[in-house]
């Protein structure tokens, strides 16, 4: 027995050493990009930041664009995706606002998304792919629940689904940055809510629940 946990242990050590010193470094990088963004940020100030050398990262992370890839799927690991299936029995309006009341709880993830987001629409940004993939998907996602809605006569007259989709995630990020500036100032949920109570017509299930709800894709 002790002679086949020897080894064992020994492989752990330096794998638990390894993704510690990954986290430490995507930690450091997701607030360094966050208070500076990518391009005003450098590997030396995210190395400088985790407590370590710049070759030291790189032996990590090759090159700056690999990290940043690497912080936003890292980011996408503590708010979603966009493709995480919630309760599936749980409607389009109560999985937006549990996802935004959720949100407030992350400002720091929040920061980073804005500023990351707002530095890609420039050309050649490493970000650039991920963020368009990442609408593209979302009012894919959103697009379909609201047409299934529709289909079920909960859409308002003269509501697109498209439009409401992509107005959704226009609303959602737009109120995200100004929640940032002035937390005290703005309700997130509340907006989002009133903007949901435009589009869709009030649930008539006696016992309240949502009638095949798809999965919602969350946003920030």
């Amino acid at each position: 027995m002790s002679t086949k946990e020897g080894p064992q242990t020994s492989r752990r050590g330096p794998y638990a050493k390894s993704a510690e010193r990954r986290r430490a470094i995507l930690t450091a990088a997701h607030a360094v990009f966050a208070a500076h963004g990518y391009r005003g940020s450098s590997l030396q100030d995210v190395a400088n930041h985790a407590g370590m050398s710049q070759t030291s990262l790189l032996h990590y992370f090759p090159s700056k664009s690999d990290l940043l890839l690497a912080v936003l799927n890292w980011r996408d690991s503590i708010t979603g995706d966009g493709t995480a299936p919630p309760d599936p029995e749980e409607s389009l309006s109560d999985a937006v606002l549990r996802q935004a009341r959720f949100n407030e709880d992350v400002p720091g993830v929040l920061e980073l998304y804005t500023v990351l987001c707002g530095e890609a629409v420039t050309e050649g940004h490493p970000g650039r792919d991920y963020f368009t993939q990442r609408f593209e998907r979302l009012r894919r996602s959103y697009a379909r629940q609201l047409a299934q809605l529709a289909g079920e006569g909960r859409l308002r007259p003269g509501v697109d689904p498209d439009t409401a989709a992509a107005s959704l995630i226009a609303l959602w990020d737009g109120i995200q940055t100004q929640w940032l500036l002035a937390p005290g100032s703005v309700d997130m949920a509340g907006c989002l809510r009133a903007y949901l109570d435009l589009v869709l017509l009030p649930e008539e299930n006696p016992e309240g629940a949502s009638a095949g709800a798809l999965p919602l894709a969350p946003l920030g």
